[in-house]
């Protein structure tokens, strides 16, 4: 999540201080974990740095206010239309775990992704579970995204387990490779 596009968006429908801002974020987002004050402060100063939001009125008991400037609103207006990049080439631990135990010698490789799977559908049973119980549309939103989020997971795991039983261990145990790659840094020309 988009610390500083989220609270831009949320001083783009007026001013707020920094200990609102987290409440606004917490209650708007779905989220069921807090963003720490000191990052809603360092966000906000970066913001203004870039002329974004600008420090507004102090009131009597010492709230700064933040107001969205005109290039905040137009910054968080095109954020919210526009789609999120998908992580490309991110690590996934769960997927690097088990397609090393695959191709290590020795390793049971399905008991390694049936356990996956047994946890992954444990999450599943308690997201469908959160998901039931009377939320505010925020937090109904969040809490559908981990329903189909485990749901996905469990089914990759499934396919992956069908994937194994398919493979003979011989076909996808991989022996350390012989190459050897080069160390360092490459000798300077001078």
């Amino acid at each position: 999540m988009s610390v500083r596009q989220s609270l831009l968006a949320i001083l783009a429908q007026g001013a707020c201080y920094g200990y609102q801002l987290r409440s606004e974020l917490e209650r708007r987002s779905g989220s069921d974990w807090s963003v720490n004050v000191g990052q809603i402060y360092n966000t906000l100063d970066r913001l203004e740095r870039d002329g974004l939001v600008v420090k507004g009125a102090v009131d009597a008991q010492g709230h700064v206010y933040y107001a969205a400037t005109e290039a905040g609103v137009a910054s968080v207006s095109g954020w919210l239309l526009r789609p999120l990049p998908t992580a490309s080439g991110s690590r996934d631990e769960v997927a690097t775990k088990i397609a090393l135990a695959a191709t290590l010698p020795g390793v049971d490789a399905e008991a390694a992704t049936r356990a996956e799977r047994d946890a992954a559908a444990d999450r599943l049973a308690q997201a469908r579970a959160a998901a039931t119980e009377e939320h505010d549309l925020a937090r109904s939103i969040a809490h559908e995204a981990r329903v189909a989020g485990a749901e996905a997971q469990v089914r990759w795991l499934d396919r992956v387990l069908e994937r194994l039983a398919e493979t003979p261990e011989a076909s996808r145990v991989q022996p350390i490779s012989q190459s050897r790659p080069r160390r360092g840094r490459p000798a300077r020309i001078a």
